[in-house]
């Protein structure tokens, strides 16, 4: 048994796990994680419900919204290693409390940014709190509690996060339709006081004691450096053009910055993104399964609140309210599916979870314009939330377990980064898809309607707006015009995601064929 030392202001107590003291404290712990957590989470789900209103409050492109989640998304990928390995260094309470007030300012800047290039810079900042803030989570759960404890409390974890996912869009639209876009951001501050106080006064301290050797800042440079060149040179592509001197320039930057950081990471003593835990077949199945699934999940739920506001019709506060099935389901299996990895291993949910998030997928692909909720978009939310319940708990207790305690940080840091990078490539992959989708079809509508020369050339202006486009209410064609902009983006949607789907149905082949049986392979690698 190990204990676990308390801050110097809980009076140096020494907790046994498994006493009550230390079943007082794992309490805490959860709380505490599940708020400071909820943060990072509510703000992805809440921005994306926000992004069409920011759209039409700046008047900018399709592409400058993208980098206001791209932003936050960058940072936080390429940064979120250092920050559980700062977390193993130098105590995951302190980097997780750091994290926590870095985000909480930023979102105070972002909701008063006056303009889209002041919001974005703000995102970027946020993101760099949120990568000391989310690793360190699930690390400081994985410190307080023993492996066999570990599954339940993960699983606790992840259903409240969900719980406060749910109350996230739902919020956050009521707040962009009532109130103002910039609340969405406001509501992070009184979180971040709760979980500061809870965390000072309750949570015990946990670092890696052999922890050793300096932080790898050349590794975290140039992972930034690939991600920003890659990503900048993707989403300015479907403006730019791929042979644009920029765009080559900033996609082969990018390249060369990545095969840097792999080479970087194989020979120095102590780096971020220890290569040599991608010897456990587990430990790189989970992650490469993450990378897959995420991306398909983060693409699909980006693209789905403008379909919901800009073509189908729906309040802030509807779309908000139609994703929260997803959460919702999600709180009520999880406690369940926590559990799920002791009782038949990891293989069969983590094949099963992804397959059926699939046919969510899919199921998005079906409805044209109108129809009711419930018949439209409610079983595809519903499918899909199935699905990726089935998968989250196993898969972050495959990936926890993996590896010895002493790397949980860094586990947890490699498995988040990659889930954040595949949202990162798959929103600006994809965004470059779905413009050259709506741009192929819209042009077949205008062909069709025989507009004036001025109004067609100023449809086309806008072409970079998606279905956010602008028609003057007096203009000729209106309706006819709306429609076929409306159509536009839905067959470009469709497209979108069936490929999330055959994304998610690649995550679950590379489980079935890389992650073990009850976690037997590979279990506790340790360097």
């Amino acid at each position: 048994m190990h204990s676990v030392q308390l801050p110097d202001d809980a009076g140096g107590i020494q907790v046994t796990p498994g006493s009550a003291t230390a079943r007082q404290a794992g309490s805490w712990v959860l709380i505490a994680t599940i708020l400071g957590s909820s943060m990072a989470f509510i703000d992805s789900s809440v921005v994306n419900v926000a992004l069409p209103a920011l759209q039409q409050a700046f008047n900018t492109s399709s592409a400058n919204v993208q980098w206001v989640v791209e932003a936050y998304a960058l940072f936080l990928s390429a940064l979120i290693l250092v920050g559980g390995s700062l977390g193993d260094h130098f105590g995951r309470k302190r980097i997780f409390a750091l994290g926590i007030i870095l985000f909480a300012l930023a979102s105070i800047w972002c909701g008063c940014a006056p303009n889209i290039e002041q919001l974005i810079f703000a995102r970027a900042i946020q993101g760099i709190g949120g990568a000391l803030l989310v690793p360190g989570s699930l690390a400081i759960i994985s410190a307080a509690f023993r492996e066999e404890q570990r599954g339940q409390a993960i699983g606790t974890w992840s259903g409240f996060t969900s719980v406060t996912s749910v109350l996230g869009p739902v919020l956050g639209g009521w707040l962009v339709q009532y109130a103002s876009w910039r609340w969405v951001f406001f509501i992070n501050v009184p979180l971040a006081v709760v979980v500061l106080l809870i965390l000072f006064w309750r949570v015990p301290e946990s670092r890696d004691e052999e922890a050793r050797g300096r932080l790898d800042w050349l590794g975290a440079l140039l992972a930034t450096l690939s991600l920003a060149g890659i990503t900048s040179g993707l989403i300015e592509s479907s403006m730019l053009g791929f042979l644009h001197p920029f765009v080559l320039g900033a996609l082969v930057g990018g390249i060369l910055a990545l095969l840097l950081f792999i080479l970087v990471e194989a020979r120095i003593a102590h780096p971020m993104m220890p290569l040599a835990l991608f010897r456990s077949s587990t430990f790189s199945g989970a992650n490469l399964l993450t990378f897959l699934l995420y991306g398909a999940l983060s693409a699909a739920t980006y693209f789905i609140p403008f379909n919901l506001i800009q073509v189908q019709g729906y309040s802030p506060a509807e779309a908000g309210a139609a994703l929260a099935p997803f959460a919702l389901t999600m709180f009520l299996l999880s406690r369940w599916t926590g559990n799920l990895v002791k009782r038949v291993g990891a293989r069969l949910p983590l094949v099963l979870g992804p397959s059926i998030t699939a046919i969510g997928f899919i199921l998005f692909a079906i409805p044209n314009i109108g129809g009711s909720y419930w018949t439209t978009f409610f079983p595809a939310v519903l499918v899909m939330s199935i699905g990726m319940s089935i998968t989250v708990a196993p898969l972050t207790t495959t990936v926890m377990n993996a590896v010895s305690q002493h790397y949980t940080g860094t586990a947890s840091g490699i498995n988040n980064a990659l889930a954040r990078t595949a949202g990162l490539i798959a929103i600006a992959s994809l965004g470059i898809v779905i413009a050259l989708a709506f741009h192929s079809n819209l042009d077949q509508h205008l062909t069709l309607l025989h507009l004036p020369t001025a109004l067609q050339q100023m449809v086309e202006a806008q072409s970079s707006k998606l279905a956010g486009i602008s028609i003057p209410q007096g203009s000729h064609a209106h309706a006819q015009l709306k429609q076929a902009i409306d159509q536009s983006f839905v067959a470009s949607f469709r497209l979108i995601v069936l490929i999330c789907a055959g994304l998610a149905l690649a995550s679950a082949l590379a489980a079935g064929i890389m992650i073990g049986r009850k976690n037997r392979q590979n279990t506790n690698y340790r360097l």
